[in-house]
């Protein structure tokens, strides 16, 4: 039995949350909301993160009816984020790690999605949907690694969501995307955007700026309201987030689909996700807002994860990497995932193998020609 801490804070959320194996003892989280039009900068983020964060572990701690002495690992987001904030979560973790003489472990944030998705949903070995305010990424795990098969080309689905969101000046209470959604189901008109996806990658930069063109005569001229670009804008992202998913899942041979990330919450794209899995006759795990946003106990998941297989973070790494990718960090899987690489890997041998024999025989009867060709020549 192992019980392990999560710290994150990443971005606008901070919270903590604390595990006992698989299950949650607690899940505490307060968010740093701006007002309609802005943005959240790092600097007042990290204030945020520290004018809560001792209140948060209290919070966490009790809710949990334990002391931070019975607590067996501490872990945090190491990265991807924003510098200010992560740092502030990764330096009272190490402090509480210092002051109890506990083990830590460095958590990349995205893998920490991932793996609580998994253990949320029982999904086994599914193709991940990762989207959020600072990531878009399609991923499967292979040999030790959660492998990215496809990515924005420019700005994640959440950031595009967040800035479309101020320029209609909505509220960020809860957050600009869900206040997206809740427009888009009054939505009847769908306006024209760009589509643009590149095999496996995607981009919504261009989206954002066709809109920022031509909102002001759009809503001047009452040519769509306010509701139909929410729809329009959702439609639009979603169906190029669903094209390359079910190009990912035919790539790698995958019957499961797994979103996790903010975004992920939103029902419509869940819905139109559900459709196209209906039609590869795959299945479709999905979480509800207390996982899919940022969360404590996501980062204890994988943190606890690692600590099973590696053990802790030497200390000398217990640093923050804005920019961590989900490729950059290695994790053991399960039993049944080791035995489906390794028939791959035989498999994969066996064609090889093939592939020479039959190389050889082809060499083998072009001699034979050449020879038989070289002979009539001489007679």
């Amino acid at each position: 039995m192992v019980i392990a801490i999560g710290f994150e804070g990443s971005a606008n959320k901070l919270g903590i949350g604390i595990i006992r194996d698989d299950e949650v003892l607690s899940n505490v989280r307060r968010t740093y909301i701006t007002p309609p039009g802005e943005g959240f900068l790092p600097r007042e983020t990290a204030e945020h993160h520290r004018k809560c964060v001792l209140e948060v572990l209290k919070e966490a701690l009790n809710n949990a009816k334990i002391s931070m002495k019975e607590i067996d690992v501490i872990c945090y987001t190491k990265g991807p984020g924003m510098g200010g904030p992560l740092t502030v979560a990764a330096l009272v973790a190490r402090t509480m790690a210092q002051l109890y003489n506990k083990p830590i472990v460095a958590v990349n944030h995205c893998v920490g999605h991932i793996e609580m998705g998994r253990l949320i949903t029982g999904s086994k070995n599914p193709t991940v949907l990762y989207v959020s305010g600072g990531n878009t990424q399609i991923i499967a795990y292979s040999r030790q690694k959660y492998r990215i098969f496809g990515e924005t080309i420019d700005i994640a689905v959440g950031n595009c969501l967040d800035r479309f969101a101020r320029l209609l000046m909505l509220s960020n209470d809860p957050s600009p995307g869900y206040n997206i959604e809740q427009l888009a189901k009054k939505g009847k008109k769908l306006a024209p955007l760009p589509y643009v996806v590149k095999g496996m990658d995607v981009s919504f930069s261009g989206i954002l700026s066709h809109i920022e063109e031509h909102l002001s005569n759009w809503i001047k001229n009452e040519e769509y309201t306010s509701e139909d670009l929410c729809f329009s804008l959702q439609e639009t992202v979603f169906a190029m987030l669903i094209e390359i998913t079910e190009r990912a899942m035919a790539h790698v041979g995958a019957n499961e689909v797994l979103i996790v990330g903010g975004v992920g919450c939103n029902e419509r794209l869940q819905e139109m996700m559900s459709i196209m899995c209906k039609e590869r006759n795959a299945t479709l795990y999905a979480t509800d807002e207390r996982f899919c946003i940022d969360n404590g106990v996501m980062i204890a998941v994988a943190g606890s994860l690692q600590y099973k297989t590696d053990g802790s973070t030497p200390w000398i790494e217990t640093t923050c990497i804005q920019r961590y990718r989900t490729d950059d960090s290695a994790l053991e899987g399960s039993e049944e995932e080791e035995e489906e690489e390794e028939e791959e890997e035989e498999e994969e041998e066996e064609e090889e193998e093939e592939q020479e024999e039959e190389q050889e025989e082809e060499e083998e009867e072009e001699n034979e020609e050449d020879k038989t060709l070289n002979k009539g020549k001489f007679v």
